[in-house]
């Protein structure tokens, strides 16, 4: 989560943008003949510093009866031990406690949400299945039991974020975008008319002023 789908994805395209991340990883995961291995790392190393990560949005969504998840020993208290299934079941990925920091991405508040449902006795109502079924896939053998699937809500990524340098009005340029003027500010999210590209929301830390 954050980097696929990207946070900079989520930040400029919003719902668009996770769609077209969704997308291709669809796109790539298809490319199997067999069998698709994903990998997720709980601890990386980004610009020297080391971040606490959780596993995609998109590996929920894959469908339950087609995914066998192997999990090794991990150094999370044991969460994980060795621990082979067909199903989803209790895993590290449902509790927040091994992941304890100040993390705010979505897929940070989603985990959130999800261990707050599962105490609360429920998983909430039933999303439409993004992915869909694949011939040829490990099915597990309780056969016509629909996969657990998550919606793809997009929290902004401007929570507990400081206010902008920025005011209203001003002239920016953004690397990819070009030049455009400030229409509105939501802490250190900018909303911004493009003169070629249209309004785009981006985060403040992409432009500088004109």
């Amino acid at each position: 989560e954050g980097l696929f789908p990207h946070q900079r994805a989520l930040d400029e395209g919003g719902r668009s943008g996770l769609e077209e991340e969704r997308r291709l990883a669809y796109v790539g995961i298809t490319r199997a003949r067999d069998r698709c291995t994903i990998y997720f790392t709980s601890n990386r190393r980004v610009h020297g510093l080391w971040q606490n990560s959780i596993p995609s949005r998109f590996i929920d969504e894959l469908p339950e009866d087609h995914v066998e998840v192997l999990e090794p020993s991990s150094s999370y208290g044991g969460y994980g031990a060795n621990r082979v299934g067909g199903g989803y079941g209790a895993s590290r990925f449902d509790t927040s406690d091994p992941f304890t920091s100040s993390y705010s991405s979505p897929g940070w508040q989603r985990a959130q949400r999800g261990n707050a449902r599962r105490a609360a006795g429920t998983h909430g109502d039933p999303v439409k299945n993004n992915w869909g079924s694949r011939s040829g896939a490990n099915v597990a053998e309780d056969g016509g039991k629909r996969g657990r699937v998550i919606d793809g809500e997009l929290i902004a990524a401007s929570i507990n974020q400081p206010s902008s340098n920025f005011t209203v009005g001003d002239r920016v340029f953004h690397l990819k975008f070009g030049n455009g003027n400030i229409a509105a500010i939501d802490g250190n999210k900018l909303t911004i008319d493009f003169d070629k590209a249209g309004q785009k929301k981006v985060l403040d830390s992409f432009v500088e002023g004109v």
